[in-house]
């Protein structure tokens, strides 16, 4: 009997324990997230043209009013599922893709540039210039994307037209072996795969994109709708963060970053951050408008949405 009584005692013991425990430890994780401020939520891609945004991760850890969490996927029609599903508050993602989405009704509004520049034409050392191209296989990540854009770009530079090469449409990580191979005889991608090209000996740059393009726009910065309008303030916050972010990327600070995240050698990351920048990176109508004359006369789509309806600029 006295056993079963002290049983009895201990479990009630325990339980109340537990309890208090529970509930402690609710009340310390809300307060931890009360101090660390509010999260937002961003997928993106391990590319460069990310850096941003991952500086400002780290620039905004524990920070009071906003902090960013970080969800990595590897191809873009995974990151895009997430983005338009609303899996996700907003995306570092190819603008072409995220104005498709818009165009298909999707909430969401582009905030930022990604970066500016970073994006070279790669081709194997036997093309000996532009007009070599005529014939040849040319790989680019997506057929919405800037890198599209480019390559036609750079056959209009030659008096060709992309019914001149064979397109095909690779993942970022197999071009630089497939360059290797000969299965390819170029490509257009994200960095730092154009650097790992070059790193193999086997591919050299034959155009950077100012080279073809001026203030080309390439990856954005992106937020739902629904985030926006029920995180106003976390928002502004954030957009705002961001583009500090971008400005304090300077060749020592990206280097760091592009170690942690990317994994890639020394001298890879080195030698693809010399083509990219990441300071002011509002998106000017300007640059929005030629895009999408680019996006139509390049067949991307006939109807991109209109700077207005699309990019954010009044926080």
């Amino acid at each position: 009997m006295k056993k079963q009584l002290l049983l009895t005692i201990l479990i009630g013991a325990v339980l109340t324990l537990a309890g208090c425990g529970s509930s402690n430890g609710a009340s310390a994780k809300a307060a931890g997230s009360a101090n660390a401020g509010e999260t937002v939520k961003i997928a993106y891609l391990p590319i460069t043209h990310s850096l941003a945004v991952l500086e400002e991760a780290e620039e905004l850890a524990n920070n009071e009013k906003v902090n960013v969490e970080l969800v990595k996927y590897g191809s873009w029609p995974e990151l895009l599922d997430a983005l338009n599903s609303g899996n996700v508050d907003g995306a570092s993602v190819l603008i072409e893709l995220a104005m498709k989405s818009k165009a298909e009704g999707v909430g969401i509004k582009a905030v930022a540039l990604g970066h500016k520049d970073g994006n070279v034409l790669i081709v194997s050392n036997d093309v000996k210039d532009g007009a070599d191209l005529k014939g040849k296989t040319i790989a680019i990540p997506h057929r919405q994307s800037s890198h599209n854009i480019l390559v036609n770009d750079a056959l209009a530079k030659n008096g060709l037209t992309i019914d001149d090469i064979n397109v095909v449409e690779l993942a970022p990580t197999e071009m630089p072996s497939a360059l290797v191979t000969g299965t390819i005889d170029g490509y257009c991608v994200a960095e730092p795969f154009g650097a790992v090209g070059v790193s193999t000996g086997k591919g050299k740059v034959l155009y950077t994109s100012e080279e073809l393009w001026e203030d080309s726009v390439c990856c954005a910065l992106v937020l739902t709708d629904d985030f926006i309008d029920k995180h106003a303030d976390t928002a502004k916050a954030f957009v705002e963060g961001y583009k500090t972010a971008g400005n304090n990327l300077d060749a020592e600070t990206a280097q760091t970053v592009a170690e942690k995240y990317l994994k890639q050698k020394d001298d890879v990351l080195e030698t693809s951050l010399k083509w990219i920048s990441y300071d002011d990176l509002d998106i000017t109508e300007e640059q929005y408008n030629k895009l999408t004359e680019k996006v139509k006369e390049y067949g991307l789509s006939d109807n991109p949405p209109a700077y207005a309806d699309f990019v954010k600029t009044d926080f």
